[in-house]
């Protein structure tokens, strides 16, 4: 019996005087699914929903179908956008309403992330501070709009005490329960590690609730512009609600449109501005995209 050995480079093999030849399977590279995506652009994708739509809206309007005592068509809505910003009552305004969402915001998340953070750090602090916001928080806000005119008057006072209720709540839930989902194996971990109680909580608890912070944060912009809106309507005589109130009066349904405009390009920038700060602070920490 005898073998023979073929050179490295051939494709067949001798085992015991029989050739077998090999058969190298052709390799298909393989592709996952979340890279075969669209040739479209994305950011093509975005912005095809809100034009379809506004090329419905302005077609309505052409044609009669929608009239402009019901809404005014979107070319309508423009040319009163620059004639209000010609006048500078656009600007204005703007700079008044975020003035007081500004205050609102910083009074709010004050209180709020200072409550959570009691609560959420000590046993009796929670017992002492939780059962009375859960309460207070069920309290529709704008309800207490006559109640805070009585105490506060008629001035800005008693809107941006209306913000920032409305910012507190939200806020409070979020860093609350960002707190208490901290695992608890990092707490025994910085424990094992020596760590001082004011150690753990600046190394361990706080970045464990930062990402709840964050959301909590977003959700008290949105609420912080629903409330000013209802505050600024309210013996008011300057901001976008100003404007709303004396379009209502006129039946301007162009100049409302505007506003409403106004507060939906606020709020998105508002949220775009947390997006950064979450994208800047929580590095650390890896998250689904989507595919």
């Amino acid at each position: 019996m005898s073998i023979s050995h073929a050179p490295p480079s051939s494709s067949r093999t001798a085992i015991s005087g029989i050739s077998v030849a090999k058969s190298s399977p052709d390799l298909v590279p393989l592709v996952p699914s979340s890279s075969r995506r669209t040739r479209v652009p994305r950011r093509l994708r975005r912005t095809a929903g809100p034009l379809l739509l506004l090329a419905l809206w302005q077609l309505l309007s052409a044609t009669g179908a929608l009239p402009a005592d019901v809404l005014a068509s979107p070319g309508r809505i423009a040319q009163v956008g620059r004639e209000l910003i010609a006048d500078g009552s656009l600007s204005s305004a703007m700079g008044t309403s975020l003035q007081r969402v500004a205050a609102g915001l910083l009074l709010g998340a004050i209180a709020g992330t200072g409550l959570a953070l009691v609560s959420g750090l000590f046993r009796i602090g929670e017992d002492l501070v939780d059962a009375p916001v859960q309460m207070l928080r069920t309290v529709p806000f704008v309800g207490l709009i006559p109640l805070f005119i009585i105490w506060f008057g008629i001035g800005e006072a008693p809107k941006i005490a209306i913000v920032t209720l409305g910012v507190t709540f939200p806020l409070y839930i979020n860093v609350y329960a960002g707190i208490r989902g901290v695992d608890a194996q990092l707490i025994e971990a910085g424990e094992s590690l020596g760590l001082s109680r004011w150690g753990l909580v600046r190394h361990v608890v706080l970045p464990g609730a930062l990402p709840g912070a964050m959301t909590g944060l977003r959700y008290s912009l949105g609420i912080a512009w629903l409330a000013l809106v209802f505050a600024e309507q309210v013996n008011a005589d300057s901001g976008i609600g100003f404007l709303m109130v004396q379009a209502r009066d006129f039946l301007r349904t162009d100049v409302i449109v505007v506003c409403l405009i106004v507060y939906a390009f606020l709020g998105l920038l508002a949220d775009f501005v947390v997006r950064t700060l979450e994208r800047l602070l929580l590095q650390w920490r890896p998250t689904f995209t989507g595919r």
